[in-house]
């Protein structure tokens, strides 16, 4: 009874303050007030304000318990050792995926596995024409000149960077 009539106290205030401004001419801040406003009165009636009341009492019975009760300092220690875990768990995930992607480079190094490694280098654009099957396109000599000059390129950059010790 005491929470739902300070609530309404304060919307009242509230809305008070937002007249006041609307009456200055400023009512998009009078609408803002007036929406804050009517937020105490709106926990009220649904009953949230209340169960802030339960939370803030269940929290303070909490912390009590905390320094008052071992089981609660051994719960943390159980979480303390369910995270540790986790965290181990991830760490030697993380190895084992490491080393299983080191086992399929050192498969595609393998004599049978060369064909299908060296196909995958083409580009899958073309110029558009489909070579016969059984027979890789030949990059046009024009293109051959382009990349080299790419490479010539990033030369030079790698140079400026070697100089300033990137």
């Amino acid at each position: 009874m005491l929470t739902t009539t300070v609530c309404a106290a304060l919307s009242a205030a509230g809305l008070a303050v937002a007249f006041l401004t609307a009456f200055r001419r400023r009512f998009a801040a009078a609408t803002r007030i007036a929406a804050f406003a009517l937020v105490p009165v709106g926990l009220a009636m649904s009953g949230l304000a209340g169960l802030a009341g339960k939370i803030g009492k269940a929290v303070g019975t909490w912390a009590a318990d905390l320094v008052l009760k071992p089981t609660v300092w051994a719960g943390f220690a159980v979480l303390a050792v369910a995270f540790v875990l986790y965290v181990v768990g991830r760490l030697a995930g993380k190895r084992s995926r490491g080393r299983a992607a080191e086992q399929p480079r050192a498969a595609a190094s393998a004599p049978g596995r060369a064909a299908a490694s060296g196909t995958a280098s083409t580009p899958a654009l073309g110029s558009g024409t489909a070579a016969p099957a059984g027979q890789e396109r030949k990059p046009a000599p024009g293109k051959q000149d382009q990349a080299s000059a790419g490479d010539d390129d990033f030369s030079d950059i790698e140079a400026i960077l070697k100089k300033h010790g990137i």
